[in-house]
């Protein structure tokens, strides 16, 4: 058996007609991990197996395997953020995510790879060392969620969750040519989720299929009243019911797109796609979104400034790592400067800058002005069109070591990180492979709470490439 030959409905039909058994299904998940993880370092951990009294009939996710990103609270299990700060820290309660799998009896392989805090777009910044891409292994596999990524290219299980504060599911997923998912804000619990930037994580799926996508979206996807930014079932439908319909109309943001540093083989696919679509009945027009070209610049300036204030919990003093100073101060000092690796005390440094006296009122409340604006056009274009398209990247994965400057890297979620700004769902589909046969990425984004449209038209696209 093949994970990536197979869909989550027809492994569950499998269980269901008693064609396999949950075990089985563990056995084979844990056997490609212990063949591949040695040279990949994408799991941290595998868990026991806990299969052995699993209702199959729960839901389409039970007995099914899966990877859990190594931010996302298992009550009793570690969990690091793949930092030296939370090596050892153990969960004391069960993240809404965590809840919900349990219910399901889902089968939660392990904790997987990611760069530290979620911080970066590669898994290069990960303490526990970096993953490698499945397709090529010089290669990075993305990031933040590039264990994520990695386990499902890798086969090793049929989908796995990450979080996406950039860019850090879709980023990935086009890296490793699978399917990933950023849904809109507020659809999917935050609670249990290491906060990185408050106002613009969000938990998705990845996957091989828009399909597979859709069926764990549709199990998550619950309101959560310990997340005070969890919107009501009710407020979803009347945000969305105007706009959940398909009139086949894709916008294309061209003067957005088209920049210096985007790869000529990735326009190349993006405009052979496109072409694919209109076989498939859409209609493509050209948008203007003046203010997009502002958005990656945004974006360094507020996520930032909410690692700041997030990271200052890590004072060693509660839990995580303790190194003891003179004084407190000096705790202070010795803790976050052992415990936090380079990218994490680099955007811990820019977010206190911008947030600090003389400073707060010509970078950050103009970035908040900045992100009301862009906001602000994105839901007026979306008055007219059903979708916008973009590439995912600018570039396919890259080979360890090719980006060695934070900017080089930080312009890989140029298209991506808009969308965490506005709260719009957004997915990255593959759409073929290179000279080098790395894949390419699709990256479709939808009006607020319309992910129904997404997986339509993401299915659509499936047909069309292939």
């Amino acid at each position: 058996m093949n994970f990536k030959d197979i869909t989550i409905k027809e492994l569950h039909e499998k269980l269901i007609n008693k064609e396999i058994t949950p075990q089985e299904l563990y056995k084979h998940s844990l056997s490609v991990i212990e063949d591949k993880n040695p040279s990949l370092n994408v799991f941290l951990e595998t868990f026991p197996d806990n299969t052995k009294d699993i209702d199959v009939s729960t839901g389409v996710l039970s007995g099914i395997p899966m990877a859990m990103k190594d931010n996302i609270l298992i009550k009793g299990r570690k969990v690091s953020g793949a930092s030296k700060m939370l090596e050892n820290y153990t969960a004391s309660y069960d993240s809404k995510i965590a809840e919900i799998l349990g219910r399901e009896h889902a089968a939660i392989m392990g904790r997987v790879n990611m760069d530290e805090f979620a911080m970066g777009s590669s898994t290069e910044s990960s303490y526990y060392g970096r993953t490698k891409n499945p397709l090529d292994e010089s290669r990075v596999p993305g990031g933040s969620s590039g264990g994520s990524a990695a386990a499902v290219a890798a086969g090793m299980v049929p989908y796995a969750l990450g979080s996406d504060t950039g860019g850090s599911i879709r980023q990935p997923a086009a890296y490793c040519g699978i399917v990933g998912l950023k849904p809109t804000y507020g659809t999917v619990s935050r609670s249990g989720l290491f906060a990185m930037a408050s106002s613009l994580d969000v938990i998705g799926p990845m996957t091989n299929s828009v399909e597979d996508a859709e069926i764990v979206f549709n199990t998550i996807n619950e309101y959560d009243e310990l997340d005070n930014t969890s919107v009501t079932l009710k407020d979803r439908v009347e945000q969305s019911k105007e706009k959940n319909t398909n009139k086949k109309i894709i916008g294309v943001p061209r003067s957005f797109i088209d920049i210096d540093s985007l790869n000529a083989e990735v326009k190349e696919n993006f405009n052979a796609s496109l072409e694919k679509m209109k076989e498939q009945g859409y209609t493509i027009v050209d948008v203007e979104l003046p203010h997009l070209q502002y958005a990656l610049a945004v974006y360094y300036i507020l996520q930032p400034a909410e690692v700041s204030s997030n990271m200052a919990r890590y004072d060693g003093i509660r839990y995580g790592l303790s190194e003891k100073g003179n004084n407190l101060t000096d705790n202070y000092k010795k803790t976050k400067t052992s415990g936090f690796g380079k990218e994490v005390q680099r955007r811990i440094m820019l977010g206190t800058y911008v947030l600090s006296s003389g400073y707060h009122d010509e970078y950050y409340y103009k970035a908040q002005a900045l992100r009301s604006k862009i906001t602000q056009e994105i839901r007026e274009v979306f008055e007219t069109i059903d979708i916008l398209a973009t590439p995912t990247t600018p570039n396919v994965a890259f080979k360890f070591g090719e980006k060695q400057d934070p900017i080089s890297l930080y312009l890989e979620d140029i298209f991506t990180v808009p969308y965490n700004l506005t709260g719009n769902p957004a997915i990255s589909i593959p759409s073929g492979m290179n000279s080098d046969s790395m894949p390419f990425g699709m990256h479709f984004v939808a009006p607020m709470f319309c992910e129904n449209k997404l997986f339509e038209v993401g299915k659509d696209f499936e047909r069309a490439i292939i």
